[in-house]
């Protein structure tokens, strides 16, 4: 529900709130005096931020226009919202990043979780992570880390499974990390792809994709047990057939897990026997951290 002055039009009803209309709700509580409006209000603008926190986490980084445009807000109203998110420490601003460089004119601010934002999304997670971190510390105790890094790649591929057939028949790379990233949503990333290339001048280039996920359920684990990136990522590569490099994680306090697939080439007889030879003897696509040469000039969300 949209909070009271939101919309200069009483009669608009919301759409990506529940498509309440405000000036009923307000009628409705007038009767019972001054407290119980005020206790409306601000019980309807605690839903209303609590939207603005959903979607930062299924979208990532997202200008105020976009966000009224998507919860149906005026300017004005989403960005009362937002002042109380960003003085509260839910949410932060930055600069959007400018393909081929700064350009003239003030830069659109972007606005994204902080890491106690991430958390209000997912307070049932917490108790949770406490509970896989002491499980894992006792693990490795007990077991050593080799049986650590066992347990995170079955994680992985545990994760993924069910969905590994669909994204394996996507026609190109592209289509398959478009996949992927559909298949980790529905296990609770909010995952997206966005292009990614290089910008020399005039001259643009396209060097791969970038998944994101913009949230971890294992976050505060993976802090502790970075094993749990690590077996994610070279899952994402045996399902994409190339090395990928992670250029950030929410777990190191990013604002999304970050990784990138380099294009697909055109193919030749060479990789084709290059391939077939991976295949055969089981080869895993490297993966890499950080940056590299080949996504020289990349965004990172």
């Amino acid at each position: 529900m949209i909070g009271p002055g939101d919309r200069g039009d009483a009669t608009r009803r919301t759409r990506g709130t529940g498509g309440d209309d405000v000036t009923g709700s307000t009628q409705k509580t007038a009767g019972h005096g001054p407290a119980h409006a005020e206790h409306a209000r601000s019980a309807a603008d605690g839903r209303t931020r609590d939207a603005v926190v959903r979607l930062l986490l299924e979208q990532g980084p997202t200008t105020a226009a976009g966000l009224a445009e998507a919860l149906n807000l005026s300017g004005p109203g989403v960005r009362r919202h937002l002042d109380a998110l960003v003085a509260e420490g839910t949410v932060a601003t930055r600069d959007a990043p400018q393909p081929g460089g700064r350009k003239r004119g003030r830069p659109a601010r972007q606005f994204l979780l902080t890491a106690s934002g991430r958390a209000r999304a997912g307070r049932e997670e917490h108790g949770s992570a406490e509970l896989a971190v002491a499980a894992l510390r006792r693990l490795g105790e007990a077991a050593g880390e080799d049986a650590v890094r066992a347990f995170a790649r079955d994680r992985a591929l545990a994760m993924v499974g069910e969905h590994r057939e669909h994204v394996l028949a996507g026609a190109d790379r592209g289509e398959r990390a478009a996949r992927l990233a559909g298949a980790l949503t529905a296990e609770g990333y909010a995952a997206t792809t966005r292009g990614a290339g290089s910008h020399d001048g005039l001259d643009a280039r396209v060097t791969g994709e970038q998944l994101c996920q913009h949230h971890c359920p294992v976050a505060d684990v993976a802090a502790e047990f970075p094993a749990l990136c690590e077996a994610e990522a070279e899952v994402f590569a045996e399902l994409l057939g190339t090395h990928v490099q992670r250029l950030a994680t929410i777990a190191r306090g990013d604002a999304a897990c970050t990784t990138h697939v380099p294009a697909q080439q055109a193919r030749g007889a060479e990789q084709d026997q290059h391939d077939e030879h991976d295949e055969q003897t089981g080869t895993i696509p490297a993966v890499t951290t950080g940056a590299g040469p080949d996504v020289k000039g990349r965004q990172v969300v």
